[in-house]
């Protein structure tokens, strides 16, 4: 094949087919720029465009799914582009009753909305588009803080279950308006599926039934990613969630493409370290970790990038170097 389309490209490495190069997938977080739906689009069509890379992931704050129930956070400088949640709105158990169901028209949601319809315009089909979904478990995380979730998962069960379902459903709601936008996926960021749960049966008892319910929403998109975060993820969830490509922290955790490919029967995307590689690496490290990528999966089911954001302070040089054409 020659000179396919991004998404004709991404197809093909769907189908497990050899493309005419191996697609590259990188994406970064747009600190100051995400507050503001037009700023970010144009970041986040400037950034593809400077390396001409086969998807847009769509990255806004993390707060952009919380801000209309009144989460307040700010940006510090966080190397990863991240924000600091300033003030959560869960103080006790009764709190969660009282979410209201969003509507996705309106607020900070809408906002994300017209950043995507923009950026959807301007690409023109050119290249694949997938918003960024924090599942329902994450989100409540940030409404309540860190220690809060871990006491509310032992000592008031039903009440944080009452708050999971009001968030859901303001997820799936928000992503079907993301789909009427004519996206091609999601990228669902799970970031609750690791060892710092309390275990995968207690996760798959307090968060997959939510996920499923997003995914099934995203069920028109020919592009779901399913983002596995942080270390010892339970990587079985990978093979049983609905979605064509899985993208987990695989040279720092584990498992490697090939056997997360062989588990999941998806196509994967990684093969680089984000610190040790995009960051404090060379074009040097960089080629040899495509390499290796690309001789564990044989060219085939092979989406190049990171395990997780690729930091801010990337050097261009460093991006430039993974985002050059390769023959699978």
């Amino acid at each position: 094949m020659n000179s396919l389309s991004h998404p004709e490209r991404m197809r093909a490495v769907l189908a497990g087919e050899h493309p005419d190069r191996v697609p590259v997938g990188l994406w970064r977080h747009f600190p100051v720029d995400d507050q503001d739906p037009a700023a970010l689009a144009d970041s986040s069509i400037a950034f593809q465009q400077e390396y001409d890379l086969d998807l847009i992931k769509v990255t806004p704050a993390s707060s952009f799914c919380l801000k209309d129930w009144g989460v307040q956070d700010v940006w510090e400088g966080n190397t990863e582009g991240t924000r600091v949640y300033s003030a959560t709105v869960i103080q006790k158990p009764g709190d969660w009753g009282r979410l209201k169901i969003l509507d996705p028209l309106k607020g900070y949601l809408g906002d994300q909305l017209n950043c995507l319809k923009e950026i959807v315009r301007r690409v023109k089909g050119s290249v694949p588009v997938l918003q960024t979904v924090f599942n329902p478990l994450a989100q409540a995380r940030h409404l309540c803080g860190p220690d809060r979730l871990k006491e509310h998962l032992v000592r008031y069960p039903e009440a944080l279950r009452a708050g999971l379902d009001i968030i859901a459903r303001s997820t799936v709601l928000f992503v079907e308006a993301c789909m009427d936008r004519k996206i091609d996926g999601i990228f669902l960021a799970v970031q609750h599926a690791n060892a710092t749960f309390p275990g995968e049966a207690e996760y798959r008892t307090w968060a997959v039934r939510d996920d499923l319910a997003i995914l099934q929403a995203a069920r028109g998109g020919w592009l779901n990613m399913l983002h596995l975060h942080g270390l010892k993820v339970y990587f079985s969830l990978a093979a049983e969630y609905p979605v064509q490509v899985v993208n987990w922290h695989d040279r720092e955790s584990g498992p490697s493409l090939e056997s997360g490919h062989q588990l999941s029967r998806k196509t994967v995307c990684g093969g680089w370290r984000q610190w040790e590689t995009m960051v404090l690496g060379d074009g040097e490290k960089i080629e040899a970790e495509a390499k290796d990528a690309i001789r564990q999966m044989r060219g085939r089911h092979l989406i190049l990038g990171t395990g997780c954001v690729t930091p801010i302070i990337a050097p261009r040089t460093c991006l430039k170097a993974a985002a050059k054409p390769r023959k699978p």
